[in-house]
């Protein structure tokens, strides 16, 4: 049994995090998996996974400079930790065991 347990959720923002690498704050992150998935999420479901996986030392964030056009608001931008780059590896070579262990005949 992995030490690593995500949620499928948890699982789809730590790779969105990555794919925006240094670019990911909670509205970007938010149309980037909209767009990639299809399908509506909503900022605060987004929030409670970025906090839970910051606490769980999957991610670690710091905010950027205020501007004004955000009327000094800074972002919070997220990054995927070393745990958290373990803990999606790992997920993927379970997944990828799971699909290799399927007998061909049971997608037919």
């Amino acid at each position: 049994m992995s030490k690593y347990r995500l949620g499928e959720f948890e699982e789809v923002v730590l790779l969105t995090v990555a794919i925006l690498y240094g670019e990911a704050y909670g509205v970007a992150i938010l149309n980037e998996m909209e767009s990639r998935l299809n399908r509506e999420v909503s900022i605060g479901s987004l929030r409670t996974v970025l906090s839970r996986l910051e606490k769980k030392g999957y991610l670690s964030s710091e905010f950027g400079e205020s501007t004004a056009m955000r009327g000094g608001k800074r972002k919070r931008f997220f990054k995927v930790t070393k745990y958290g780059q373990k803990a999606l590896h790992e997920t993927k070579e379970q997944r990828q065991q799971l699909w290799d262990a399927i007998p061909k005949i049971a997608l037919e």
